[in-house]
C-alpha cells in the first residue's frame, strides 16, 4: 500500500482536478521509489502510472511500488498525452514551483487539457516522515559524525579548510554514503563569522575557532549538523560565545515539541541571545525541515506560524557570529514527537580544544 499515493489521490478528488503530473526528481523518488534520472509519474484519483524510457524500465520494475509502469518510445509527452485521453482526463495538476513557463506552454500544447497550477503538494505529504524514512536519517547521520570523528586528529594548525573538507567526504564515501548532502561548511578564524563560509584555502592557525556544517547523504536521505571547535586555546571571549549558542541550542531543544509553531520556537531562543546581548549577530533561521531535501518544511523561523507534528524532522541551529572577529554555530538533527524530541545527532557539544 502507498498510503502517500492515496493522500495525494484523496486531495485530487477534494480539489476536483482529474490528475497530477509529479515531475519533480524528489517528489518522483519519494511517491515511486524510483531512483532513476528520467521518468514522470501521473496521479489519478483512483490510479497511479509511472512512464520511463526503455533505459529504466528493468529498473522501475524493482523500484516502483503502487504504479502501472508505462515504457514510452520517442517522445515522454506524446505517450502522456495519449494516456490522458485512455483516461478520459479533463484537468491535469501540475508542480507550478517545477515546471518552467517553457515546458507549460509545451504541455498545454501538447496535452490539450486544462492544466491547474499545485505548490506543495507532495512537499506537504514528505513532511511526515515514516518510521523506515527516519531510519535512514538516523543512518545517515550516523555515518556523518563517524566521519567527523576519523578526521579530528587532523585538525590542527597548518591545516587547510578544503583539504578537511574533502577528507571529510572521503570518509563519508568509505562508510556507506552516497557523497555529501550539500557543500560543506569549513570556516575558521575571522571566517567562521560567515554562516555559509563554504570551505577556502585558508590555513588554520591557533586560536581559530573552526566551524564545521557538514552531513551524508545516504539511500537518498540527508543529515546536516554544525559542531565548532578551537585550535590550540580558546580565550574567555570565545568560551563566552560559544557557551551563550549552546545554551541557546539547549533551550531549543527543550521547546521543540508537537503542537508548537516554528515561529514560538525561534522567538525563545532569539530572545535568549538578545538579552545576552548579541541578537544583533544571529541573522538566521533556527532551523529547517530534513530529509530527501537539505532543506525542506517545515521551518523554525520567525515567519513561520506551521505547526509542528509528530514525526517531522528539524534542526535545531542557533549562532552568532561576530564580523572580523569569528562565529559559533551548534546544529542538531531532532525528530518532533508528542512531548519532546528525538536528538539524532550524538558528537558531543561541549568546546572541543584541538
Amino acid at each position: 500500500m502507498n498510503v502517500a499515493l492515496e493522500k495525494l489521490q484523496t486531495r485530487l478528488d477534494a480539489e476536483g482536478i482529474d490528475a497530477l503530473l509529479v515531475t519533480d526528481p524528489l517528489n518522483r523518488k519519494y511517491l515511486t521509489g524510483f531512483t532513476g534520472t528520467a521518468g514522470v509519474a501521473l496521479l489519478t484519483r483512483d490510479k497511479g502510472f509511472f512512464l520511463t524510457d526503455f533505459r529504466y524500465v528493468e529498473q522501475a520494475k524493482n523500484q516502483v511500488l503502487g504504479f502501472e509502469i508505462i515504457r514510452h518510445e520517442a517522445i515522454l509527452w506524446d505517450r502522456l498525452a495519449e494516456l490522458i485521453k485512455e483516461e478520459n482526463i479533463n484537468s491535469v495538476g501540475f508542480e507550478s514551483l517545477q515546471v518552467s513557463y517553457q515546458n507549460y506552454k509545451m504541455l498545454e500544447e501538447k496535452l490539450g487539457v486544462s492544466l491547474v497550477p499545485t505548490e506543495g503538494w507532495v512537499e506537504e505529504t514528505r513532511k511526515v516522515k515514516t518510521e523506515a524514512e527516519l531510519n535512514l536519517l538516523r543512518k545517515s547521520m550516523e555515518i556523518a559524525e563517524e566521519a567527523f570523528q576519523s578526521i579530528l586528529p587532523l585538525v590542527k594548525t597548518g591545516a587547510k579548510e578544503v583539504d578537511l573538507a574533502v577528507e571529510l567526504e572521503y570518509q563519508m564515501k568509505k562508510k556507506g554514503a552516497e557523497g555529501r548532502s550539500f557543500d560543506f561548511i569549513v570556516a575558521s578564524g575571522k571566517r567562521s563569522s560567515m554562516p555559509h563560509g563554504v570551505a577556502s584555502a585558508k590555513v588554520i592557525e591557533h586560536g581559530d575557532f573552526v566551524t564545521f556544517d557538514f552531513g551524508a547523504l545516504y539511500q537518498g536521505y540527508c543529515s546536516d549538523i554544525t559542531r565548532t571547535v578551537v585550535i590550540g586555546s580558546a580565550s574567555e571571549e570565545q568560551k563566552k560565545i560559544y557557551n551563550i549558542v549552546l545554551d541557546a541550542q539547549l533551550l531549543g531543544l527543550e521547546l521543540v515539541r508537537s503542537g508548537v509553531t516554528g515561529k514560538e520556537v525561534d522567538q525563545s531562543v532569539r530572545e535568549f541571545i538578545t538579552n545576552a546581548g548579541y541578537g544583533e549577530y544571529f541573522g538566521h533561521g533556527l532551523g529547517h525541515g530534513v530529509g530527501l531535501n537539505i532543506h525542506e518544511a517545515p521551518a523554525l523561523n520567525p515567519s513561520k506560524e506551521d505547526m509542528l507534528e509528530i514525526g517531522h524532522v528539524v534542526t535545531v541551529e542557533p549562532g552568532i557570529y561576530i564580523p572580523d572577529w569569528g562565529g559559533v554555530r551548534i546544529e542538531d538533527m531532532v525528530i518532533v514527537e508528542e512531548k519532546g524530541c528525538e536528538v539524532i545527532s550524538r558528537t558531543t557539544k561541549e568546546l572541543v580544544i584541538l
